[in-house]
């Protein structure tokens, strides 16, 4: 029986990650793509699979949601040109929309609390006008947001926030504001690392999407409070 391509993929990428050069990529392509494929077909089981239980995901597929190897560099001092890791955006109108979603990253352990390999469910660093309807709808909401964010699941599998809080509380909010914690936040999103050894089971699409379940009402809540007008 041949080996099953995570522990291959994880491989690749750790290469990878020490010869980060066109040379070294063009001379292993026909092995990046060898990987791609089955991981594609993986990603598509994934989306099937919160498909079931969060319709405005159904309609998405690996080619939406799955972001290419290939770096931009243009305005980044780090010229290395490719990726160190295989990554997906699931969201209701693919990877693109700026909106609440689901993220997926596999590749070689990195010293960062968030992004790491593993899965993200939430709004990475949206823009001032969201923050904005973020902050209001959670303090209008506060008892609704608390039930989901104190969500049992939630606190097992995601505690704390992923993600960079303002060091004092917002302009316009009372520094002694009960909801501080939130209002400081930049992000709103939960991040769960998976190592390679939970990817090397064959059944990690469906073993994922049960992870990102309870984060469903969470996006919910977002995706509604910042499509909301000002």
């Amino acid at each position: 029986m041949s080996e099953y391509y995570i522990p291959r993929l994880y491989r690749f990428l750790r290469e990878l990650d020490a010869n980060n050069n066109r040379e070294w990529f063009n001379a292993n392509k026909a092995r990046y793509e060898d990987l791609r494929g089955p991981w594609l077909e993986d990603l598509d089981r994934l989306i099937a699979a919160i498909g079931a239980w969060d319709p405005a995901i159904a309609s998405q597929t690996a080619k939406t949601a799955a972001y290419r190897i290939y770096r931009d560099t243009r305005f980044s001092l780090d010229k290395t040109p490719y990726k160190t890791y295989f990554s997906a955006a699931l969201s209701p109108r693919g990877r693109t929309a700026v909106m609440a979603g689901y993220y997926l990253h596999m590749g070689p352990e990195v010293e960062s609390n968030c992004f790491n390999s593993g899965v993200y469910g939430g709004l990475w660093n949206p823009d001032a006008a969201m923050l904005k309807k973020m902050r209001r709808a959670i303090v209008d909401n506060i008892e609704e947001w608390e039930e989901i964010v104190h969500d049992r699941r939630i606190e097992q599998l995601y505690p704390g926030w992923c993600g960079d809080s303002l060091k004092t509380i917002p302009k316009g909010w009372d520094r002694n504001h009960p909801q501080a914690e939130y209002l400081r936040l930049k992000s709103y999103g939960k991040f769960r690392h998976l190592d390679e050894r939970f990817f090397s089971d064959p059944a990690w699409p469906e073993r994922t999407s049960e992870m990102l379940r309870p984060l469903q009402p969470l996006l919910n809540f977002i995706n509604f409070s910042i499509s909301e007008q000002l």
